[in-house]
Order: C-alpha cells, then sequence, then structure tokens
C-alpha cells in the first residue's frame, strides 16, 4: 500500500515527499519515530490534490505547523504528515487588515506588522513557531491570544477552502474546536495603527523577559501544561518540588519548571513517562489535575 501510496503522490505532486522520514527532524522537543510519508505542498492547488488522494485512499494524515507544540511517540505516525512550511504569503490590506499563511513564523508576522504600524500582536515575538500552529492552539502570552485579533480563518474542510468568521468560532484558551480533519491554511488580522517605535519597545520588553525566565538552553516544547485555571503550571509542578527532575534524557528545567528539556538522549517514552509523574505528584500535593499543552500524537 505505501509502495502505491508514493508513487501516487510522486505523480501527483509538486511538492516534497519524505519516506520513513524522523519526526524528531520536525519537532523542537527533537524526539519522535517516523512518519510513513511527510509531505510539503507546493501550494493551495497542491494541497488540493493531496487532500483528495488522501481521501480517495482512505489515508490517515496530520497537519504540523513548526513542531513547537508537538510530542511525537517513538513509534512515528502511520500515513502522511502535512507541512504548511511554503503558505507564506504575507498582505497589508486596507483597514487594518493583514493576510498571512500558515507557513509564515510568528517571528516573521510580527516584524511585518512593526514596519507597517499596526499593533496589538506583539507578544507573539517570542513564541516559536508558525502562524499556523499558533491558530490551531490559540497560543497566547502577556494576556493576550491570537484569536482574539483574528478577523476571518482560512480553512479547509471536505476539500474545500472556506472563510471562518470569527464569531462563528468555539475557542478559549489554547483551544480552538475545528471539524474533523479541517485544516487552517490562514488567517486575516484586524490590528490597531501604532508608532513602530513603540511596538519594537513592547517586542524588546517581552523578549529581554522571555529571555530571563525561559532561556533553558535545552531542546523544549515551550510550556509543557495548560494553566489550570487561577493558578500557574509551573509554580504547582516547583510546589511538588519537582524541579530539575529527570527520567532517562527528559528533565524539568531547572530554569522554568513548565518546561520539560531534552538533556540529549530522550526519547518520547521518557517524556511521557515524566509527565504522567508530574501529573501524579501535583494532584496528590494539590488535588489539582494538570493537562497537557503540547499535543501528543503516533505510536507507542
Amino acid at each position: 500500500m505505501n509502495d502505491d501510496l508514493y508513487g501516487a503522490l510522486s505523480e501527483r505532486l509538486k511538492g516534497a515527499i519524505l519516506r520513513d522520514e524522523p519526526m524528531a527532524r520536525h519537532t523542537s522537543l527533537k524526539v519522535g519515530g517516523p512518519a510513513d510519508f511527510f509531505v510539503v505542498p507546493a501550494d493551495r492547488g497542491d494541497l488540493d490534490t493531496l487532500l483528495a488522494l488522501l481521501a480517495e485512499t482512505a489515508t490517515p494524515h496530520f497537519v504540523v505547523g513548526g513542531g513547537y507544540n508537538l510530542l511525537v511517540r517513538d513509534g512515528g505516525v502511520r500515513g502522511v504528515v502535512v507541512s504548511l512550511e511554503r503558505f507564506r504569503e504575507l498582505a497589508h490590506l486596507p483597514g487594518g487588515k493583514v493576510s498571512a499563511g500558515a507557513g509564515v513564523t510568528n517571528q516573521m508576522l510580527v516584524g511585518y506588522l512593526r514596519e507597517r504600524g499596526l499593533g496589538g500582536l506583539e507578544f507573539l515575538c517570542g513564541i516559536p513557531g508558525t502562524i499556523g500552529g499558533a491558530l490551531a492552539m490559540n497560543a497566547g502570552a502577556q494576556g493576550g491570544a491570537i484569536l482574539d485579533h483574528v478577523e476571518e480563518l482560512t480553512t479547509v474542510r471536505d476539500g474545500a477552502f472556506r472563510q471562518v468568521r470569527r464569531d462563528e468560532l468555539e475557542y478559549g484558551y489554547r483551544h480552538v474546536r475545528l471539524a474533523p480533519g479541517e485544516i487552517i491554511a490562514g488567517a486575516t488580522f484586524r490590528l490597531e495603527p501604532d508608532d513602530p517605535d513603540k511596538i519594537g519597545e513592547r517586542i524588546a520588553g517581552y523578549l529581554a523577559h522571555r529571555a530571563e525566565s525561559q532561556k533553558v538552553g535545552y531542546p523544549n516544547a515551550g510550556s509543557f501544561f495548560k494553566n489550570p485555571e487561577g493558578g500557574a503550571a509551573w509554580r504547582l509542578i516547583d510546589g511538588a518540588g519537582l524541579r530539575g527532575t529527570r527520567i532517562g534524557g527528559a528533565q524539568v528545567s531547572e530554569v522554568h519548571a513548565n518546561f520539560l528539556i531534552n538533556r540529549g538522549d530522550a526519547t518520547a517514552a521518557d517524556f511521557l513517562a515524566l509527565a504522567a509523574l508530574i501529573k501524579d505528584e501535583v494532584r496528590r500535593n494539590t488535588g489539582i489535575s494538570l493537562e497537557e499543552e503540547v499535543r501528543i500524537i503516533g505510536e507507542g
């Protein structure tokens, strides 16, 4: 089946097709077994063709952004992993609007907005990854969240591109509800005019804060657990005496207790075991059940 699928992918697509591709190469944690196929569509037409082919063959698929909020199990991913890294279009529209493709990095967007004197998304400057990934988890920092600034999402659903207004979305802290198989291809943001120098000052402040509190020095996925209502996950983990705790090559960072780091030889199983230990200890100490912020996919 995989040989037939590879032949069909190679025949129909213009973009890159990698077979048995280690997902450790595509995640910030640097762990994860192989994907049967890792496909990078060249453009919207290529994505259309790919999704049609996957539907024809009933092949499972999973879309990744920059891999910064993702833990792939050691057994890898069956089917096709789709990367929208080539969806990097940016356009300044009338009325303080900007459209961005899913493959645009957060840093690219922040710089683009600063140059044009449009404020509101500066908090993204310290969040690694792509706009598509940020939208999929409603990423935020400094009290802001990306979906609060969206006018509409561009998604692909049932093989068709569609525009979804923000008031049609169901979203909240670190999540947005999409239909099964629906893919975020980009978004249009509505922003406020602002002085580029003031925008730059806020960016510098956010980056300085991040460098001081989150520079952990090892591969990581950012905040591993969501903050429970009214609390901070790092404080609960630290209060349970888990700062520095290590299982295999995975460790609770000494710098920021909600960052789990790869000391160089970690496996996904190490991270999963460490996460389970953290959840058990925090629940035992406080009665609070932590929930992972990272997405966990693949086979064990």
